[in-house]
């Protein structure tokens, strides 16, 4: 019921049509949807699996050079057919990297998919015919459905046709997650996070669980980079430094650590903290810190656990 409720709100927010919301914010929330798409998948395997990623930026990455390239040099305008790409190459990469990755549960795995990342980091400076260096690759307008939309300016693309798009791949993923994490397979996913000896002496394929886990974060991360891709005009190889997958891990734990809702609630809140600081003081960057340091001090359960406390609390 209570997450029944969450959705119902979140969704009213989201759903706001964009002559309500304005202009800057409807652009502002299209980035918000795209860090949340991404999240859900990495929270399925930081946040019910326990295993900690540095380098999940590579797979946003990812999503975003296959609409890059596939738009702007090959011609496939197609956005269906950018995000299938997408998770098909970041579900292939992650299937490869995770046979070594997932060797290990602890800082090594941690260390590992950071060595990954920075590798394909390298590979998107050196690679320059293909990933245009460090300048990085504009990205063509995509045709949704078919439709071109040439006949309209950029922004009202974003505000229209592609806002309501991006807000249906939203609902879709959500919910794909949310039957994911309820089913036997979430639940040994838990299982394996809490106590992994007792998990595998039960019967469950310990690495099958997880390494099926870490793929489907890596596609969840694709088709977030992809929108990403699309909102900004640009695939930048700093968009798979360590850093961001860096940012990625904080906004988790700041919307509530292995909770379905985190991913949204923390994308949200950052992305506007952020927003209304860099707007009001030049000194935001130090205000930020402050402000999100506050938060994780006396909200460790993020801010979605200090929410749901507060109504225990009061019942």
């Amino acid at each position: 019921m209570k997450n029944a409720i969450a959705f119902a709100l979140i969704l009213s927010g989201l759903a706001a049509p964009p002559s309500v919301l304005g202009m800057y914010y409807t652009t502002l929330i299209i980035p918000i949807i795209a860090y949340s798409i991404a999240l859900l998948g990495l929270n399925l395997l930081f946040g019910y699996g326990g295993l900690l990623s540095f380098g999940h930026a590579m797979f946003m990455a990812v999503g975003a050079y296959a609409s890059a390239v596939l738009g702007t040099k090959l011609g496939v305008r197609s956005f269906e057919v950018q995000l299938l790409v997408a998770m098909l190459a970041s579900g292939t990469i992650a299937a490869l990297i995770g046979l070594l990755c997932l060797r290990y549960a602890t800082i090594f795995f941690s260390m590992l998919t950071l060595a990954f990342g920075m590798i394909f980091h390298s590979f998107l400076f050196k690679f320059y015919d293909l990933t245009g260096g460090e300048s990085g690759i504009s990205v063509a307008r995509p045709s949704l459905f078919g439709m071109n939309f040439t006949s309209i300016s950029k922004t009202a693309f974003l505000v229209g046709p592609f806002y309501w798009y991006v807000l249906g791949v939203f609902l879709a993923m959500f919910a794909i997650m949310a039957v994911i994490v309820s089913s036997p397979f979430g639940l040994a996913l838990k299982a394996a996070r809490d106590n992994e000896r007792k998990t595998a002496f039960l019967g469950v394929g310990v690495f099958k669980v997880r390494y099926v886990a870490f793929v489907l974060s890596a596609v969840y991360c694709a088709v977030g980079g992809a929108i990403l891709a699309v909102s900004i005009g640009a695939a930048d190889p700093e968009q798979s430094f360590w850093t961001q997958s860096g940012n990625m891990i904080f906004i988790i734990i700041l919307g509530g650590l292995g909770q379905l809702f985190g991913p949204i609630v923390g994308s949200l809140s950052f992305t506007l903290l952020q927003d209304a600081l860099m707007a009001n003081t030049q000194y935001w960057r130090f205000a930020m810190g402050a402000a999100l340091a506050l938060i994780i001090i006396f909200a460790p359960r993020g801010i979605l656990g200090l929410i749901t406390g507060l109504f225990e609390r009061k019942r």
